[in-house]
């Protein structure tokens, strides 16, 4: 089976390939496109995939801006770290929605219903009421609370009550909202999968923010951003070209 990978972060698109791999040796990934544009361009050809996996927010825009210009047949199964465009996904020819981080199990179940619904009834099956449950049941399982140590205390400190997480010298520490700054002994990439990405976003390799710490943003030279937060930092928060789109859309969703 051929399929094409429209996905704007590298690593996101080599995991999803090694699932792809892992689950069904024969998949063959004939195509990994990072762009509305590039998008544009390919599906607009003859591409010969029978399947595609789609991420929604892509480096240049919102995925279903796609949609607004070109009809796209094949079946495509959205992959994103966002549970709010679920109806929207649907409205186009989507057979299943999976948030992000995608597990083996959840990609191997897409799959089957691609295999075994859409290939022998050509229809993806629409259940938009089981598809919401399954979200609201996802999103409950982010985490709340983290546990940290103060002298000889330990104080539960919630999620909304943090404004950013960072890496200080190889030590990752959390900041809330009222100035305070505590240990984190867990990896960055640990927390990043642990939050919900609706309310928070790695907008670079040493910062996770809480979108209500986000003071503004300002262009910065090469077309990155620095981004202003509150507390304030001491050093820049600088975002990389290459990322920043995603974190404007981030910001904008």
């Amino acid at each position: 089976m051929k399929v094409v990978i429209v996905e704007d972060e590298i690593a996101a698109s080599e995991n999803l390939a090694y699932l792809l791999n892992s689950i069904d040796p024969e998949i063959e990934v004939i195509k990994v496109l990072d762009s509305v544009k590039s998008a544009i361009a390919y599906f607009t050809e003859a591409y010969g995939a029978s399947l595609i996996f789609m991420d929604i927010h892509l480096a240049d825009g919102i995925a279903f801006e796609i949609f607004k210009q070109i009809d796209i047949k094949t079946p495509i199964i959205f992959t994103t770290a966002y549970d709010q465009y679920a109806i929207q996904a649907f409205k186009v020819n989507s057979i299943d929605y999976i948030l992000k981080p995608i597990s083996k199990e959840e990609l191997s179940e897409a799959i089957d219903k691609f295999k075994t619904s859409y290939k022998t009834t050509k229809k993806a099956t629409n259940d938009i009421d089981s598809l919401l449950e399954m979200l609201q049941t996802k999103t409950t399982n982010y985490k709340s609370t983290y546990l940290v140590q103060k002298r000889d205390e330990l104080l539960p400190i919630k999620i909304t009550d943090i404004a950013y997480f960072y890496i200080d010298i190889g030590i990752v520490k959390a900041t809330t909202f009222d100035n305070q700054t505590y240990i984190i002994n867990k990896k960055l990439e640990d927390i990043e999968l642990e939050l919900n990405p609706s309310n928070f976003h790695r907008v670079n390799r040493q910062f996770i923010l809480n979108r209500e710490a986000i003071v503004n943003m300002k262009f910065y030279f090469n077309s990155k951003l620095i981004i202003n937060i509150n507390p304030p930092y001491e050093d820049r928060i600088i975002v990389s070209k290459a990322k920043s789109n995603e974190v404007k859309n981030w910001i904008n969703s």
